[in-house]
């Protein structure tokens, strides 16, 4: 009677199964996915499609990602103002090229001379970063989350050589967010512009120099086919946050699992983004070196202090702006910076030093 019981219950259970599914699969969400980079482009294209495939994998296909590069829907510099305005219903690109809605968003990508990827995270999602995060960007109807990172980036692609800072005088440099208002500080002509621009600008003489985000997507690039002067450290833009912003109004209407599976999407592509990048920068810079013949070179420690004083002008301007919001998020910022900083001496910091003091590196 017992196993009788067994069967008829389970295959009832069944049977609801198979009638649960049409109405399952009628709530299927169909999401454009729209992107500030050429379609997998080595770095942010990649990790752009990464994210469509974890969230459409990890919602069971109750969410369905189609992916739209750079140009393909809408510009790859208009996908905030897309998915604002609910022409799509999320964008990957980076914070740095929102500044022209609010300065305070720049600091949620790079600051000059601050945050490292790690350390971005921590402040964000344990120095209150985050709150602010979802303050500034809730203006705009979009609910923000971070999804991995660069790395550090480098000093970027210069033509001629730099031997002080009086050298960088008047150049014509492309950069973005905060580190473009450190350039200009410092005399030289800051340029937006995306990364296939940059190539032809700097091949035909319209840049004298330019920084994109590192060796794996620079040498897709091919900068080293017009530029062999390398320099190091990117000091502008320690790290650079990637970002998914999925529009407040659609994110809102999501069951709370479904929430669940856009957020842990996005965090848990962090580590692994950043971590690719790192790898592979290794393997690419090794390559453009022994292969191509591009010139790694430091900046003079004057440029380096130059870079700092700018810097340091940045963030007081921040501090003491009109923008409530903003000096909110940049008093935030800097007492994580400062209070992160102080640690990592004897942390990160002392070991990396003790390590390069024994091995070289």
């Amino acid at each position: 009677m017992q196993r009788r019981t067994f069967l008829t219950t389970g295959a009832i259970g069944t049977a609801a199964a198979t009638l649960a599914s049409p109405a399952i699969a009628q709530d299927i969400r169909q999401w454009k996915l729209v992107t500030a980079w050429p379609k997998n482009l080595p770095g942010p294209g990649v990790a752009a499609q990464m994210l469509a495939d974890r969230i459409t994998t990890l919602s069971g296909g109750r969410i369905e990602v189609r992916l739209f590069p750079a140009g393909e829907l809408v510009p790859g510099r208009g996908v905030f103002d897309a998915v604002s305005e609910g022409t799509a219903e999320l964008y990957h690109a980076v914070p740095a090229y929102w500044g022209s809605k609010s300065k305070g968003i720049l600091l949620f990508g790079s600051q000059p001379f601050g945050l490292r990827a790690d350390e971005q995270f921590g402040w964000l999602y344990h120095g209150g970063g985050q709150a602010l995060y979802d303050e500034m960007y809730g203006r705009f109807g979009i609910k923000p989350f971070l999804c991995g990172n660069s790395g550090p980036q480098w000093g970027g692609w210069f033509r001629n050589e730099i031997n002080s800072a009086e050298d960088l005088k008047g150049l014509k440099f492309r950069t973005t967010g905060l580190a473009s208002e450190m350039a200009t500080k410092m005399g030289m002509a800051s340029e937006a512009m995306g990364g296939p621009a940059m190539f032809q600008a700097l091949q035909t003489g319209a840049l004298d120099a330019g920084e994109f985000i590192g060796p794996w997507t620079d040498s897709a690039l091919g900068y080293y086919q017009v530029a062999k002067n390398y320099y190091w450290p990117g000091v502008g833009e320690p790290s650079s946050a990637e970002e998914c912003g999925v529009n407040a109004e659609v994110f809102n209407a999501l069951p709370d699992d479904l929430k669940q599976v856009v957020t842990l999407a996005c965090e848990s592509l962090y580590n692994p983004v950043w971590t690719e990048y790192t790898t592979k920068h290794a393997l690419a810079l090794k390559a453009m070196v022994e292969e191509h013949g591009v010139q790694v070179k430091m900046f003079p420690e004057d440029v380096i202090t130059a870079m700092g004083k700018a810097a340091g002008e940045v963030i007081a301007e921040l501090r003491e702006g009109e923008d409530e919001l903003t000096r909110r998020i940049t008093e935030s910022f800097v007492a994580y910076r400062d209070s992160i900083g102080q640690y990592m001496v004897y942390a990160d910091n002392g070991q990396m030093n003790a390590r390069a003091a024994v091995m070289g590196y």
